[in-house]
């Protein structure tokens, strides 16, 4: 069997980076692109480039999205599986919220993660027919779950997750393409360090308010949840099953998070389902 080809989005750290040197210590192969591909030096000197294709990315620029996938398909005539990763957050309540810096958060998180994957789409139905390929898109446990203070970072999260489930339900079961959001609860990455920080909202200073809770949470601590490394392995290995989840949640506060939403929504669910008997149009 030949080895794996992983395209890898966002590879310069975090989950991207684990991700890349995972794949490589188990024998496979490495596209990972990022915007500042010298920050690979290291690891570009371990392994030879039958083995790692480091490449320019900005997920912001749909041609440079393009230009990668060909070069892909250039080096190595597949790709079995795209990790979709690159994005960062913002910190800022909504109110507070320059929306230059929301839009510049969404082209990457939203638009660029939706680009790459429907170019992976594409690469796995043209190139490697029939064989199909695996699509796995990031997402986090705010895909789902609201955070106060993250609002915007959030709604990239929201979209992603419809789009993402849009796509999935869109495929010709033919086409043999496996889809799949990881939501990511906290992990030790360098996400914290890659955020950007608006200061706080005048309105929003109350200590008791959500989003100065969370605030002053992440001024005071250094790390935050569990290894990223663990969490991967469980990518990994989903990157292998024959038929995988469309949603993987990873982290224990992720589970809990999601169970706690889903009994809120059935609770409102039932408490307000007579209000939508008896709307049929009168003709």
């Amino acid at each position: 069997m030949t080895a794996a080809v992983w395209f890898i989005t966002g590879a310069s750290s975090g989950f991207g980076r684990s991700m890349a040197e995972l794949v490589l210590k188990n024998g496979g192969i490495v596209i990972a692109t990022l915007r500042k591909p010298e920050v690979l030096s290291d690891l570009k000197a371990q392994y030879p480039g039958d083995r790692l294709l480091v490449l320019k990315l900005d997920v912001t620029r749909p041609h440079e999205i393009v230009d990668t996938f060909a070069k892909a398909k250039e080096a190595f005539g597949k790709i079995d599986v795209v990790f979709n990763n690159a994005g960062y957050s913002v910190l800022a309540e909504v109110e507070g919220t320059p929306e230059e810096q929301a839009r510049a958060m969404f082209d990457v998180n939203f638009w660029g993660a939706t680009n790459v994957s429907r170019e992976a789409v594409k690469f796995f139905r043209e190139v490697n027919k029939p064989t199909g390929g695996r699509l796995i898109n990031v997402s986090s446990i705010v895909g789902l779950k609201v955070a106060p203070a993250l609002g915007y970072y959030t709604a990239t999260k929201h979209a992603l997750e419809g789009v993402t489930e849009t796509l999935a339900a869109e495929l010709d079961p033919e086409w043999n393409i496996k889809i799949t959001l990881v939501e990511f609860g906290g992990f030790q990455t360098k996400a914290k360090d890659n955020m950007v920080q608006v200061p706080a909202h005048p309105a929003y200073l109350k200590p008791s308010l959500a989003s100065a809770g969370l605030r002053s949470y992440l001024s005071e601590v250094t790390q935050v949840g569990g290894d990223p490394d663990k969490a991967i392995a469980k990518v990994y290995e989903l990157a292998r099953l024959e038929n995988p989840p469309l949603r993987l949640p990873l982290g224990e506060e992720t589970v809990a998070g999601f169970r706690e939403k889903l009994a809120h929504i059935a609770g409102e669910v039932d408490k307000y389902e007579s209000w939508s008997k008896d709307l049929a149009a009168e003709n």
